[in-house]
């Protein structure tokens, strides 16, 4: 905040350069980012800066506290105004816009010296004056992202109405989370055009975000049903007039209803849409489609089905030849007795809207037959494939092998049945995508290693294995991998459609009963040579020895956040981790109990190889530490494990060594040390006997930069403690 003040100011050089110097400082201090106190005196040239003349600050507060700018340099007495407001990151409706939400906020401010409310009903604005409002909102949007400048605001427009209707229409729904599909809606439907599509799209996933109360909203779909403008149309159950004759101008179209069946009188207001969503909650058996309901849907680009019956081997959307997008969600086969088509046709010819199609996404609906050879032989331009709670493995173990080609992203995960099948079955799957770029296996409990083939994805940047209790040894080099996830805990409730980890909020909150059983048999994680790693969660994996992240981009290393219930590690690798700041080791609770080897080289550099010292002889030791800094702040985050082991007199071995050498292609290899060769002294000693001996390398000095040397840069302890150390 305050540094974004400073750049509205364009204060000097000299006093910006202090961000970036303290930033650098609290990175090595594994400082959160959120944490991270004002510059008091980048505050003092603000304050002199504003203090020469008037001015205005808009202040755009997404939190709903006060914050007191004089802290940041804000002039408190001086001839200004300041003009800020509450939560404003989301579109937010909901009753809780009372006097009783008002007074409420009113008795947190202080500062303030004027509270401007308003008790509008979201509910009594026309349908044009929320367009309005989200016309404004897009051009916000559009101004935070740069990759965006240039875009029709009417398409930015269009996403958010979209995203609203969405969220109305799954409001309270628990069964499914289509809306984490949004990025692909926008380009399946066709509101943008190919080009830069996915960067948009990526971009506006996380601004188009609603806080609503479902009586308000209820409320304000209904000014925009009775609308002709409207695009989109939301029908529950309680809508008598689902069936009366309406003009053919809706775009998107959802139904969910519980009591009442659909019927071919719905076809007249379903022709010209572009986008379906259809759901049939019941807790009967799934009503069965009218075999012709979409036989005039020649403008379908998105249609999403749950809880329907309909014949697998000649589905009601058959004839929608330019379908993008086709979800289904516990949709089961119901056979067709009345079809007058013939059963028996060309495939090309009866299943050819498989060959526009870009995304299939099949949720606990086992629907064998869209997975057969020749079917998979048509999907020529499908990017995405997401199967989730059926059987997974053997419908399509095999047939991935050198078919569909341009797969960007595959999610075959929580298999309902488990089959007894070999690594061999699936060694194969991945052999020609050369385009993969999202690979999640989350809940294939029954997999044994990774898929051989997987080395020929060579533009694999997201690998998520959450729930993969069978696998023992995780190896992978794959320099373009950002992300990684395994949690023993279980698979994610939901994902997005973006190129990101599954949100917090959708894992597992803790291990169950059940989850304390199982057996979570991963014992070493090697990402080696990912060289773009940065993001990475490791959960629930009691059996986990060995962790290898060499030459990775991890920037702070947490223990708290990152690495979680790792009870048993032993060794650490983080060689070659030239980006590498700080190591949070977290609590007590957190930090692994038995870590016996440390190893850590912070030059970049070609081979990480492990250093030659690790002989027999050391075996004895209950921790060695093994580390080379080119920076000596870098040495503080030892300071735990090291203070933990000396306190329980430990018999360690520390080789610390600071270095000027920017880059080392061979390993340095320190010398081996007998028992005979034991020091006594105190941590807080500035003798250098704790680092390896100065004479071994010719390049160590005292001091990096402007950072203490290399006895300082370790925490001073409260009183010194004996150990020994070799």
């Amino acid at each position: 905040m305050q540094k974004r003040i400073a750049e509205e100011l364009r204060l000097d050089h000299k006093t910006m350069s202090m961000f970036d110097e303290l930033d650098e400082e609290d990175d090595f201090n594994g400082v959160d980012h959120g944490s991270r106190d004002r510059v008091r005196s980048v505050a003092a040239v603000i304050d002199r800066t504003l203090r020469e003349g008037r001015f205005m600050m808009v202040f755009i507060n997404g939190s709903d506290d006060e914050v007191l700018l004089g802290r940041l340099g804000i002039p408190e007495n001086s001839d200004c105004m300041i003009v800020w407001t509450f939560s404003t990151r989301c579109v937010t409706m909901g009753s809780y816009y009372t006097y009783t939400y008002t007074n409420k906020i009113a008795e947190k401010l202080r500062y303030t010296d004027v509270l401007v409310s308003c008790h509008s009903s979201a509910g009594g604005l026309s349908s044009s004056q929320f367009m309005a409002l989200f016309s404004e909102e897009a051009a916000n949007i559009v101004a935070r992202h740069p990759c965006m400048q240039g875009v029709d605001l009417t398409t930015v427009v269009d996403c958010c109405l979209y995203g609203l209707h969405l969220h109305h229409s799954f409001h309270g729904t628990t069964g499914f989370v289509w809306p984490t599909h949004s990025s692909n809606y926008w380009i399946c439907d066709g509101i943008m055009q190919q080009g830069k599509e996915n960067e948009i799209s990526n971009a506006l996933h996380p601004e188009i975000i609603f806080e609503c109360d479902a009586s308000v909203l209820d409320a304000v779909f209904q000014k925009f049903n009775d609308d002709p403008k409207t695009p989109f149309l939301v029908v529950k159950d309680g809508d008598d007039d689902i069936y009366e004759e309406r003009p053919n101008y809706y775009r998107w179209i959802s139904i969910s209803l519980k009591n009442k069946k659909v019927h071919e009188g719905m076809q007249n207001i379903l022709e010209r849409a572009s986008s379906t969503f259809l759901a049939l909650e019941t807790k009967h058996r799934p009503y069965r489609l009218p075999n012709t309901l979409f036989k005039q849907c020649n403008k379908l680009g998105v249609l999403v089905l749950s809880c329907c019956a309909f014949s697998f081997v000649s589905p009601p959307f058959l004839h929608c030849n330019k379908l993008r997008f086709v979800g289904l969600d516990n949709c089961t086969h119901q056979n067709n007795n009345t079809s007058s088509e013939p059963e028996r046709r060309d495939c090309i010819t009866k299943w050819a809207f498989l060959q526009s199609l870009w995304v299939l996404d099949l949720r606990y609906t086992d629907w064998g037959e869209i997975l057969s050879e020749e079917k998979i032989g048509l999907m020529a331009n499908i990017t995405e494939l997401n199967i989730e709670g059926a059987r997974c493995w053997q419908y399509t173990g095999q047939l991935l092998e050198k078919r569909l080609p341009y797969l960007q992203r595959i999610r075959i995960i929580k298999p309902t049945h488990q089959e007894e099948t070999t690594s061999l079955d699936i060694n194969n799957s991945f052999v020609g995508k050369k385009q993969l770029e999202i690979l999640d296996l989350s809940g294939n409990s029954d997999m044994k290693s990774l898929p051989t083939s997987l080395s020929e994805a060579s533009k694999l940047q997201v690998l998520v294995l959450d729930g993969c209790d069978g696998l023992e040894n995780v190896v992978l080099h794959n320099s373009l991998l950002r992300s990684f996830s395994f949690d023993g805990y279980g698979p994610a409730s939901h994902w997005t459609s973006t190129g990101k980890l599954p949100p917090t909020s959708s894992r597992p909150k803790g291990p169950s009963a059940v989850d304390n059983k199982k057996d979570v048999r991963a014992c070493k994680i090697s990402l080696e040579g990912c060289t773009l790693l940065e993001d990475l969660f490791l959960r629930g994996l009691p059996n986990l020895e060995e962790l290898d992240l060499s030459g990775c981009a991890i920037k702070v290393f947490d223990f708290g956040a990152m690495v979680v219930d790792v009870p048993r590690l032993k060794r650490l690798f983080l060689l070659g981790c030239e980006n590498l700041r700080a190591i949070k080791w977290g609590s007590d609770v957190q930090r692994p109990k038995l870590l016996e080897l440390i190893c850590i080289d912070t030059r970049p550099r070609v081979g990480c190889a492990r250093p030659l010292s690790l002989c027999a002889q050391q075996k004895s030791f209950q921790l060695q530490v093994h580390a080379i800094f080119a920076d000596a702040r870098l040495a503080r985050s030892l300071w735990a494990p090291i203070d933990s082991a000396l306190s329980e007199d430990a018999h360690c071995y520390f080789n610390i060594n600071i270095t000027s050498s920017a880059t080392c292609m061979e390993t340095i290899q320190p010398e081996a040390t007998t028992d005979k060769e034991k020091v006594t002294g105190s941590i807080d000693d500035q003798r250098h006997y704790d680092i390896a001996a100065r004479d071994m390398y010719c390049d160590i000095f005292t001091k990096v930069g402007n950072s203490p040397t290399p006895m300082q840069a370790f925490p001073q302890r409260d009183s010194a403690v004996e150990h020994h150390c070799s």
